[in-house]
């Protein structure tokens, strides 16, 4: 019996995989996919997870496989320059393939001991007062005390569950795939940036080996979803919007993406809880999926792997849904305004041109590249400093920095006071007295995710955030 079985390979699987295995817990990861996707569908990481990289040990790995790029134009592509003074020591957007972010997470997953099986489909489960009984498309069952569903926007552990999905449906639908182009590279750049004056939802990248990642509006293709595009549907569409095809040919991989807006209605039923695209999906504008996704493994691991260890608190479970629902509920919303100012209709593009001037004003500007890039993200832990409840950027210690001393996954208690004491925590919580720390408050309590449980210098207030968050003293 594991004490976890997680539903799907992609990134959200693989790092809750690897945030369990910090903490002991038996782990499986069953992907329904004997070989992992050929295609790309996220480009890159944003500064929140980037920020996650660091906090546990891995961002060199991804930084020799990606590349920097300049804060700004996230938001419906319009370009702004980012504001002076970031809150974060890691101002920049990461480019790197979806295919290098999942390797390098599944390969870490399996480092620290998660078990990963592919070609194995989850077609049912039920649960009990005990745990979670999984059976797979071989007839396999396999039995865990708990499962999470990280298996995509058609998830089925989510159906399986009954649990509801509302929102929109598609209404935009659009061409992705990469082949080879049969013009020069010059001739691709000048036929972009003239057509993405007025069509946003157009593009052709370089993405090595001499081939393009391509980005066409799907209009007039099947009305089928889930019929696959052809080369000649992108030839068409090509035509169509850039007055050329650019001869494209050679293609490695087609597919085909809608702008469908859903939300589950609950994140955990019993001892069964959804990730990622399995609880919420929505159009790309942004590129917020993949580090959603990532950032839901970020906050459920610790809190899951507390409840097998059975020193959760009350109600930290739970906290998982009443914490990452609302996050997932902002990034609907501002993907639909994107695609809205995406539009190329009078209306839409009126709108847009007053966004881009008020995006001029710094704090504008400021507040949008926080909610893209997550960093903006504040949980309700009540009233209190205003640092309560976001995470805390990265900054120097004596000797050190504060992400470097979070990577074994636990609480941290940085004091520059020396008066403060977590004895009865020290599996849980670490303490760093640093009175040269670049903090500017006493001390604050850290959880494993990096966000603000306590700021202060009072050691009954402490105590009682810690017991909150940590279950009682050991």
């Amino acid at each position: 019996m594991f004490d976890v079985i997680i539903a799907g390979a992609g990134p959200t699987g693989a790092m809750l995989a690897a945030e369990l295995r910090l903490h002991g817990v038996d782990v499986l990861v069953v992907e329904r996919d004997a070989e992992p996707p050929a295609f790309v569908r996220a480009l890159g990481l944003h500064v929140r997870s980037i920020e996650v990289m660091d906090q546990r040990g891995l961002l060199e790995r991804f930084l020799e496989h990606g590349r920097r790029f300049p804060v700004g134009g996230f938001f419906a592509a319009l370009t702004k320059p980012a504001p002076e003074g970031l809150d974060t020591a890691h101002a920049y957007t990461l480019g790197i393939p979806q295919t290098v972010t999942d390797r390098l997470l599944l390969e870490h997953a399996a480092e620290v001991g998660a078990e990963i099986r592919r070609g194995a489909e989850l077609v049912g489960l039920t649960q009990d007062e005990q745990g979670v009984t999984v059976r797979l498309a071989d007839g396999t069952e396999v039995r865990s005390r708990y499962l999470v569903g990280c298996d995509g926007g058609r998830s089925t552990v989510r159906k399986l569950l009954g649990v509801g999905f509302p929102g929109e449906p598609t209404r935009v639908e659009t061409l992705l795939g990469e082949m080879e182009v049969g013009v020069s590279p010059e001739t691709v750049t000048e036929v972009v940036i003239r057509v993405r004056e007025v069509q946003k939802r157009f593009g052709l990248g370089p993405v090595g080996e001499g081939r393009y990642r391509v980005v066409v509006p799907a209009d007039g293709v099947s009305e089928n979803p889930s019929e696959p595009p052809t080369l000649d549907d992108f030839k068409r569409q090509l035509r169509a919007t850039a007055g050329t095809d650019f001869g494209v040919h050679s293609p490695r991989w087609l597919s085909r993406f809608g702008d469908a807006t859903r939300l589950a209605e609950r994140y955990r039923v019993g001892r069964v809880l959804l990730a990622g695209d399995a609880a919420h999906v929505h159009p790309p504008t942004g590129g917020q999926g993949l580090n959603l996704g990532v950032q839901d493994a970020f906050n459920l691991g610790w809190k899951l792997a507390a409840e097998v260890a059975g020193w959760a608190p009350a109600g930290l479970l739970d906290s998982y849904h009443t914490e990452r629902h609302p996050v997932a509920a902002d990034v609907l919303n501002n993907t639909r305004a994107q695609m809205e100012l995406l539009a190329t209709e009078p209306g839409p593009q009126a709108v847009r041109k007053l966004l881009a001037e008020l995006m001029d004003f710094d704090e504008v500007n400021r507040y949008l590249i926080e909610k893209v890039t997550a960093i903006g993200v504040r949980y309700d832990f009540g009233t209190g400093h205003e640092l309560l409840g976001r995470r805390l950027r990265d900054v120097p210690l004596t000797g050190g920095r504060l992400y470097e001393s979070m990577r074994g996954g636990r609480g941290l208690l940085l004091d520059r006071t020396g008066k403060l004491s977590v004895d009865g925590w020290a599996e849980r919580v670490d303490h760093l007295v640093d009175v040269d720390a670049a903090l500017d408050v006493p001390a604050v309590l850290l959880r494993p995710d990096g966000h603000v449980a306590w700021v202060g210098e009072d050691q009954d207030g402490l105590v009682a955030q810690v017991t909150r968050w940590f279950g009682a003293a050991g």
